[in-house]
């Protein structure tokens, strides 16, 4: 059983999950509006505490289950990506290559440098390198003098993490890991043949804009802007002279891009902040909006990959996800910014109440859930046959290397 939580800007959503079979069985989903979260971040965390056991309560209840672990999404502006190497000597030389061998290498990409105020969210291994032959995803059971691994490192900031962290705490859920919401995102909506090509994946959420690049079928790079869906609202009411509800109704019943935007006129009726009967607006000055919006997001997005150097690695294409890519003409805005193919995502490999969450608004809570069944797999197949207590302690180890 696998539990995981969204604390996002507009809503937490909890999700309780089977993965012991090849499908994914949702069991239960715990949906509730987000308090005391801001552009990713908690500012207020006894609000947050409540939002979280609000969902995490109405999940189990579903689900007729205990949650007593959870991974849980984190995102907001001060998440950062780095590239780390690092190369141990195999000692004896030409021995075969164990799971403690690659922990230590693993953990030698940790010798990072380091802002004061960041720490290690995940350390995720995109290859490994034994006596120069590349590109390996396993080294295990492999005989060399000297191994190597290229991994991501993505941090965060102590303040924003802590702080997330103690709103898990009193919910009485112990925390399996923090995950970056994208990363999480793209385990969602990829497909295997996009991760190995090299794809981005691009999750327009209320409060933030994650997007993270796979090659190899591993993350390579990753950025949060803090912009999102709240950003367009607040553009809507200030451009229309709405309330921001009004604003908010308006992108979801009538937003679109500038090319998708009705053609014969359409009015849009705007109440003049509840009094009177308002005004009426043609349904394309909304559109404009939004596409100014949406393509500055996206701008954005292929400034921050291109100064990292990874602005032309996702060839296989751009897939736009979360709650207001769903704004129609998104993902053909995104190909006019990108140029390379975009297409809209949703989670996949979904069954049990899977049509709850099968919407592009859930790519990162189903995420969460592919993420956990991701590295319980990869501890299984990391499994020694030295005893039971030596297994644990392997799989345990195994499982830290990946998350700090």
């Amino acid at each position: 059983m696998i539990v995981g939580i969204d604390v996002g800007t507009t809503k937490v959503c909890t999700l309780i999950a089977d993965v012991s079979r090849d499908l994914t069985e949702v069991l239960g989903v715990g949906i509730a509006p987000s308090q005391g979260v801001k552009r990713g971040v908690i500012v207020d965390v006894e609000a947050a505490v409540d939002a979280i056991s609000a969902s995490l309560r109405r999940a189990e209840q579903q689900s007729g289950f205990k949650a007593m672990s959870a991974f849980v999404g984190v995102s907001g502006a001060h998440i950062l990506s780095t590239n780390s190497h690092a190369v141990i000597n195999l000692r004896p030389a030409e021995s075969v290559i164990g799971f403690d061998d690659v922990s230590r290498v693993i953990d030698g990409t940790r010798i990072v440098q380091l802002p004061p105020d960041q720490e290690i969210v995940h350390v995720v291994p995109r290859h490994f390198i034994v006596d120069g032959r590349d590109g390996l995803a396993n080294p295990v059971g492999m005989t060399g003098h000297r191994l190597e691994v290229e991994a991501n490192i993505v941090t965060g900031s102590v303040t924003s993490i802590h702080n997330l962290m103690r709103c898990i705490q009193p919910v009485h859920v112990e925390l399996d890991a923090l995950v970056l919401e994208p990363l999480a995102a793209g385990k969602a909506v990829l497909t295997d043949e996009e991760q190995m090509q090299g794809a981005m994946v691009i999750d327009i959420g209320g409060g933030t804009t994650g997007a993270a690049v796979f090659r190899d079928g591993s993350l390579i790079h990753s950025c949060v802007l803090p912009v999102g869906g709240f950003q367009i609202s607040n553009d809507l009411a200030i451009g229309l002279r709405a309330t921001f509800q009004i604003a908010e109704e308006v992108k979801v019943r009538h937003g679109s891009t500038i090319e998708y935007a009705s053609g014969n006129g359409q009015m849009v009726t705007i109440p003049d902040y509840g009094r009177g009967e308002g005004h009426s607006v043609d349904q394309r000055i909304a559109a404009e909006i939004i596409d100014a919006r949406l393509a500055e997001t996206f701008e954005l997005v292929q400034e921050q990959m291109l100064r990292a150097g990874f602005g032309y690695a996702y060839p296989a294409g751009v897939v736009i996800t979360g709650g207001s890519s769903q704004i129609p003409g998104t993902a053909a805005l995104a190909f006019e910014v990108f140029g390379v193919p975009c297409r809209l995502g949703a989670p996949r490999r979904l069954h049990g109440l899977a049509d709850a969450v099968r919407g592009p608004a859930f790519s990162t809570s189903v995420g969460l859930i592919e993420w956990g069944r991701e590295q319980l797999d990869q501890s299984t197949q990391t499994e020694p046959s030295t005893g039971v207590g030596r297994a644990g302690a392997t799989i345990r180890a195994w499982l830290r290397n990946f998350f700090a």
